[in-house]
């Protein structure tokens, strides 16, 4: 009699009959990077066939700017013979490949390029490899490995997949949110333990009953390594994302899967959950580090700042047939009722270095 090998959901069923409620953070990293059953171990999430797309597979344009972004800044740099170039979270390999595809014009930086890319999941791992291994990708599982120039960091809706805390306000303090089991079903409840007011962020202490708070603390991680390396060493952080501008109370977990939204409890390691970045918690943490915090723009403003009307006009005139889907997908990134004006452009650099696209 063969054993059937336990199911995500049963393995987290199992573990919280065992060990009780679980933060939602342990929850997210489960259902996301559990190893052999997690959400970003075992799918391509993405495209039409998957649960959701990313700018740099609506178009070209987005990838594109991004390297003359990467182009600038290693100029302002004065042309590095050696530099890493990291992504973090790089899908399919079309955003880099269309970074380098402008990038690599200049003259020189292709021959000092060391390109770095953190992955985890095998099959994107595979199609990453597939775009670019003509520029000697490497895949790395520390952002500490990396060589010893300038560090230039680039992420497209990476830290919004990083597991969050959730806390609600009560009369005598925060709870933290658990994920449990109800009549043998998860169900949301509150650790009955309160922590302080006293201990949350200034911004969040006078919020009002029944406020929830969610913190990232593995965001703020990765960007504190991430500054510390770039303080060091010379670069920038360059952060695509949604999220908000200031610290402040929400909540915004959520679960999405085939293109539509999903209980974030229902069906673990199908579901790709996520959460709204806190742009400014980020922001302190890169400022602690030493580096010099560009102002948060939309996606929009900086797109546009960055080119991208007449990257269309020019696209459009190559290529005349398309010309109609160049501007359907110019309009999904900038407009403000699309993902113009909900996502965000984070750059935190060296000191001294000019970004552009930043007001």
């Amino acid at each position: 009699m063969t054993e059937t090998t336990p199911t995500l959901p049963e393995l987290i069923d199992m573990q919280i009959r065992t060990s009780g409620p679980m933060s939602i953070a342990f929850y997210m990293g489960l259902c996301l990077t559990h190893p052999s059953k997690g959400y970003y171990k075992v799918a391509d999430p993405l495209g039409k066939a998957g649960d959701f797309v990313t700018a740099p597979e609506i178009s070209q344009m987005f990838g594109e700017l991004v390297g003359f972004f990467l182009v600038n800044l290693w100029q302002q740099m004065g042309s590095p013979k050696d530099f890493t170039l990291l992504e973090l979270g790089p899908g399919r390999g079309t955003l880099m490949a269309d970074v380098l595809r402008v990038a690599c014009r200049a003259e020189g930086l292709r021959e000092g390029l060391d390109l770095r890319l953190f992955e985890t999941n095998p099959a994107l791992i595979a199609e990453q490899n597939a775009r670019l291994e003509a520029y000697g990708a490497k895949w790395i599982d520390s952002f500490e490995k990396v060589g010893p120039g300038p560090l230039v960091v680039i992420s497209n809706e990476f830290f919004d997949a990083l597991p969050i805390r959730q806390f609600v306000r009560m009369g005598d303090g925060w709870h933290e949110r658990m994920v449990g089991l109800s009549d043998g079903k998860r169900s949301f409840g509150l650790n009955p333990t309160p922590i302080p007011t006293s201990a949350m962020p200034e911004a969040v202490a006078k919020a009002e009953p029944n406020s929830v708070f969610e913190i990232g603390l593995a965001s703020g991680e990765v960007m504190k390594r991430l500054a510390n390396v770039v303080s060091t060493q010379g670069g920038a952080i360059l952060a695509v994302d949604y999220g908000y501008a200031r610290t402040q109370t929400g909540e915004t977990l959520q679960g999405v899967r085939k293109h539509a939204f999903a209980d974030v409890l229902d069906a673990p390691g199908e579901t790709d959950l996520s959460a709204h970045v806190d742009f400014e918690a980020l922001g302190n943490l890169a400022t602690q580090a030493g580096l010099a915090l560009q102002p948060l723009a939309t996606q929009g403003e900086w797109l546009t700042r960055m080119g991208i009307n007449d990257r269309a006009k020019a696209l459009s005139v190559a290529n005349p047939g398309s010309a109609s889907d160049i501007a359907a997908a110019r309009q999904r990134l900038v407009d403000a009722d699309q993902m113009g004006k909900l996502f965000k452009v984070f750059c935190a650099a060296s000191p001294g270095l000019e970004p552009p696209g930043f007001a």
